[in-house]
């Protein structure tokens, strides 16, 4: 196997700059280890930003989510490294990493980590459920 898990993120320019964008990815195979135990842990990552200069590139994250696989990592802990590796790769506007850990022990754990670029202020969103029932009744 030539591929091997990495630290190392890349990134490619904004394709729209000029514009607030939401970017969503879900990341359901995320794997590392109780630092206690050794036994292994299971997350599905969210992951939601709004870029400035340059995005993540996708291979590159699969294998920075790829390369916790054998460390000891508190739920908390990753979280947070996660989210700071990101930004400090990627500079965005807005960025989330939620993570939602399976069960263990009874305990469901969910940590969400946020960063906002000092002094971006998000656009008001707009609802469009209210535009589409408004719509279907008027025909």
């Amino acid at each position: 196997m030539t591929t091997q898990p990495s630290k190392n993120l890349e990134t490619f320019p904004n394709p729209a700059p000029h514009r607030d964008f939401h970017i969503h990815m879900e990341i359901p195979e995320f794997t590392c280890l109780c630092p206690k135990t050794g036994q292994p842990d299971f997350a599905t990552l969210n992951l939601d930003y709004i870029p400035e200069k340059t995005c993540v590139e996708l291979k590159s994250l699969k294998l920075y989510i790829w390369s916790f696989r054998n460390e000891g990592c508190f739920h908390e802990d990753v979280t947070n490294r996660i989210l700071d590796d990101l930004v400090k790769a990627t500079k965005p506007r807005f960025m989330r990493v939620t993570a939602k850990f399976y069960v263990r022990g009874g305990i469901f754990t969910n940590v969400v980590a946020e960063h906002r670029k000092k002094g971006w202020k998000p656009e008001p969103r707009v609802d469009l459920a209210e535009f589409d029932s408004q719509s279907t009744t008027r025909g």
